[in-house]
């Protein structure tokens, strides 16, 4: 039995919607990309290359934006905000991985470790851990 839109919604195209337990999810296959010049297009948009995370150019509020890729499947990815900065010491970088570990989804599963998260990325890139970035922002002049 196929999904239908839901009553004054739009039809979705084939192959950008996946069937979850609980709803629908937003994916796109790999074949939906097109690669430019060194860098992949998706959507209308350039990113550098999958899994690449990049500053988020729009006048949106987040900070960084990233073509997740798992297996054949996309997903753009906005995460961190844009007035904040980020790493402010080692014991907030230590209090927020710890808590921020336990951040769940709807259907209950940790999203520290799906691609597919704004989490996983805050943590990896903004929260960057051993070999990652630690440098502090910087202070203000008084």
């Amino acid at each position: 039995m196929a999904k239908t839109a839901p009553k004054g919604g739009t039809q979705c195209l084939e192959g950008l919607i996946t069937d979850q337990k609980k709803g629908l999810k937003r994916v796109a296959k790999v074949s939906n990309t097109t690669r430019s010049g060194g860098r992949v297009v998706y959507r209308g948009r350039s990113f550098p290359g999958f899994n690449k995370p990049m500053r988020n150019s729009g006048s949106g509020q987040h900070k960084m934006t990233v073509l997740a890729k798992k297996g054949d499947e996309v997903k753009v990815v906005n995460f961190g905000q844009k007035g904040y900065g980020h790493n402010y010491s080692a014991e907030a970088r230590k209090s927020y991985l710890a808590r921020s570990a336990g951040i769940k989804n709807k259907s209950g599963k940790l999203t520290s470790r799906d691609k597919f998260s704004a989490n996983y990325w805050a943590r990896k890139v903004l929260w960057a851990g051993s070999g990652g970035s630690r440098k502090s922002p910087p202070k203000r002049k008084s």
